[in-house]
């Protein structure tokens, strides 16, 4: 498969095939890039040529037309194929299911969703040439749907092909009123007479002759094959022109015969004229050709219908061809609800600008707090750590002689001291009475309660007056 190398608008296009599977043969021409991701190449690609090499089915293709094929006919044919075919046509089908599940899931992953369970019988409904339901065996189901999809993107091309032309050509208009407003009087007084000029250049080329007529065809004839126009004879013709030599012109063998027509009209070094509209035009010709000589609507030219179109009198006294810039591809209405749409358009973005501005500025700001809750339970840590640095414990000393508590001797209340005796315990040697009175203070100026509650009822006035010893 190449690219043909088109522009904006390439298409898809084959190097020349050969086989007779007419309908599943424009499967893969004229596809865009993001229909070749929907649909693999290889699995038509293959079925056709499995199908083709078992003799049977060849010979009944062969033998039906094209509106049969199209009703399902040939489809049933495929219960009479070899074992080889069908145990190789079921590993094709295996392969797709598989390649299908793939790109799901890869969509899914890039969406974010790799945590979300996938479910795949669900959304291989949306590919309408497979029977997802039978994910192992290729049956004639698979076939017909084969056909229908082929048959449904065919018919469809060509509407949708016109649709995207005519939005390219509103755009270019669209960009160029844009930029006519950003300039001032004379500039666009100026821009105005030369898109006039450019018009009037483009339009001014030699007579096109009408796409299929003996006149076009005649051309070719004399310059691209080198052959004396009084010698035309279209049975010649055909089979110089049919280059991969199945018997039929398809699309791409047609549009080739147009080239010289497009050669009097376009030039790409002329600033003047468009390639886009240029492929637009050559396969607005080979359309024409196609409606008119493709009796069956197979999209394929046979030897047959070539010699009948040949001998019509539209074949031999055309009517003059009407180029592009002779009909203009949208209408004023037309224009106008595409400018409606563009500036809706602007408008949801600028509004999703917006919300977005804002979520980023709320999300600025909750960054702000946070940073600001941080400073402060960092200052808050760093306090409590000079806090624990300042504080000074007792020495190691001290500690130890407040660890042993003194003994009181128990007072008997029947035996009452005599008089002389000191009835309070001795306090040891190395404790100064300073100390006592020092604690007993100390407890005064933190607001504790002196109280003596070792000391037995009776004898608290003694140890009283001994505290207030100098």
């Amino acid at each position: 498969i190449c690219a043909s190398g088109r522009g904006k608008y390439c298409h898809t296009e084959v190097k020349q095939v050969q086989y007779s599977f007419k309908m599943l043969y424009c499967i893969y021409k004229y596809r865009s890039i993001s229909e070749m991701f929907k649909i693999g190449f290889d699995y038509p690609i293959e079925v056709i040529d499995f199908l083709e090499k078992d003799q049977h089915f060849r010979e009944k293709l062969h033998n039906t037309d094209m509106e049969d094929i199209k009703q399902g006919k040939l489809a049933k044919e495929l219960d009479f194929v070899s074992h080889h075919v069908r145990t190789k046509l079921d590993e094709l089908k295996r392969q797709e299911v598989n390649r299908l599940r793939t790109l799901i899931k890869a969509k899914q992953d890039l969406e974010g969703g790799n945590d979300i369970a996938v479910d795949h019988q669900a959304l291989l409904k949306q590919f309408e040439y497979l029977n997802h339901m039978n994910p192992h065996t290729f049956e004639v189901e698979d076939l017909d749907r084969l056909i229908r999809s082929a048959t449904k993107d065919l018919e469809n091309y060509d509407k949708e092909r016109h649709e995207e032309f005519k939005r390219y050509e509103m755009m270019k208009e669209h960009d160029r009123q844009e930029h006519l407003k950003t300039l001032d009087d004379d500039e666009r007084k100026k821009e105005e007479e030369h898109y006039e000029e450019m018009k009037k250049k483009h339009a001014d080329h030699p007579k096109v002759n009408h796409p299929g007529s003996q006149n076009q065809l005649k051309e070719v004839w004399e310059e691209a094959d080198g052959l004396d126009p009084e010698d035309f004879d279209p049975k010649t013709f055909f089979n110089l022109h049919d280059t991969n030599g199945d018997g039929f012109f398809d699309e791409q063998e047609l549009e080739a015969l147009f080239t010289k027509e497009l050669e009097k009209i376009y030039d790409p070094t002329n600033e003047e004229d468009d390639m886009v509209e240029m492929e637009e035009e050559r396969l607005r010709m080979r359309e024409h050709v196609m409606n008119e000589v493709d009796s069956n609507k197979d999209r394929l030219v046979s030897l047959d219908e070539f010699l009948v179109a040949t001998k019509k009198k539209e074949f031999l006294e055309p009517d003059s061809w009407e180029t592009l810039e002779q009909n203009q591809a949208y209408t004023d209405d037309e224009m106008r609800e595409f400018e409606e749409h563009l500036a809706q358009q602007e408008q949801d973005l600028n509004q999703k600008a917006f919300d977005l501005q804002k979520q980023r500025d709320e999300l600025e700001r909750q960054q702000e707090q946070l940073n600001a809750q941080k400073m402060e339970l960092q200052q808050a840590v760093e306090h409590m750590e000079r806090l624990k640095s300042q504080k000074v414990d007792p020495p190691p000393e001290v500690l130890g002689e407040w660890n042993a508590v003194p003994e009181i001797p128990a007072v008997d209340r029947h035996h009452p001291v005599p008089e002389g005796h000191d009835p309070a315990p001795q306090a040891p040697q190395d404790i100064p009475q300073e100390h006592h009175g020092q604690e007993n203070q100390n407890q005064a100026q933190q607001g504790l309660p002196q109280t003596h509650d070792n000391i037995p009822p009776g004898h608290q006035e003694v140890v009283q007056s001994q505290n207030q010893l100098p």
